[in-house]
């Protein structure tokens, strides 16, 4: 069923990226905000937890957006009423780092870049797939660096590093897929 799920994927990766290219000025484009949401969605199909990151086997999983919400409602209704391995995805507005330790995903909002290496000092080692869109992201650490490309297209790179260092494990077809590859 996982290698089905991953060919699944893929063409869901594939059908975002052809929704970020440039399409008729009849057809309602999808806002930037809009696609990280998918991005976010399907980082979280992609990558495997240890046990030890849920508090039992049927706890949720929680995305958790820390510093100013630049989804609107896309990320809500996105993983509204999903699970992953069992795990039903909730949404969580975080204030601090200290909160993110309740989450297994973590979107560091650009509002929050002063604070970035503090924060991701405080989530070193912890089970959190850590994503964000501030500059230097991957340098300070972190684990997927969303952006705009030249194209105008939103692509990501990955750390895999960072994430083996806590305890993630990112699918090698989400990782061919990342723009460092």
């Amino acid at each position: 069923m996982r290698k089905y799920a991953g060919k699944t994927a893929v063409l869901l990766f594939s059908l975002i990226f052809a929704i970020g290219s440039k399409c008729d000025a009849q057809v309602s484009q999808p806002t930037e905000y809009q696609i990280e949401a998918a991005y976010i969605y399907n980082f979280v199909r992609f990558v495997d937890w240890p046990p030890q990151a849920f508090a039992s086997t049927n706890a949720p999983m929680v995305i958790g957006v820390l510093g100013k919400n630049v989804f609107g409602g896309s990320l809500q209704q996105i993983i509204n009423g999903k699970k992953i391995n069992g795990h039903e995805l909730q949404w969580a507005q975080i204030d601090s780092a200290t909160e993110a330790t309740n989450c297994q995903v973590v979107f560091i909002s650009d509002s929050e870049k002063s604070h970035l290496s503090k924060i991701l000092g405080l989530l070193q080692g912890a089970n959190i797939l850590t994503v964000s869109e501030a500059d230097n992201f991957i340098g300070d650490g972190g684990m997927i660096y969303l952006f705009i490309d030249e194209e105008n297209k939103v692509r990501f790179q990955i750390n895999n590093d960072a994430a083996r260092k806590a305890g993630l494990t990112i699918s090698s077809k989400l990782l061919s897929l990342a723009a460092n590859n």
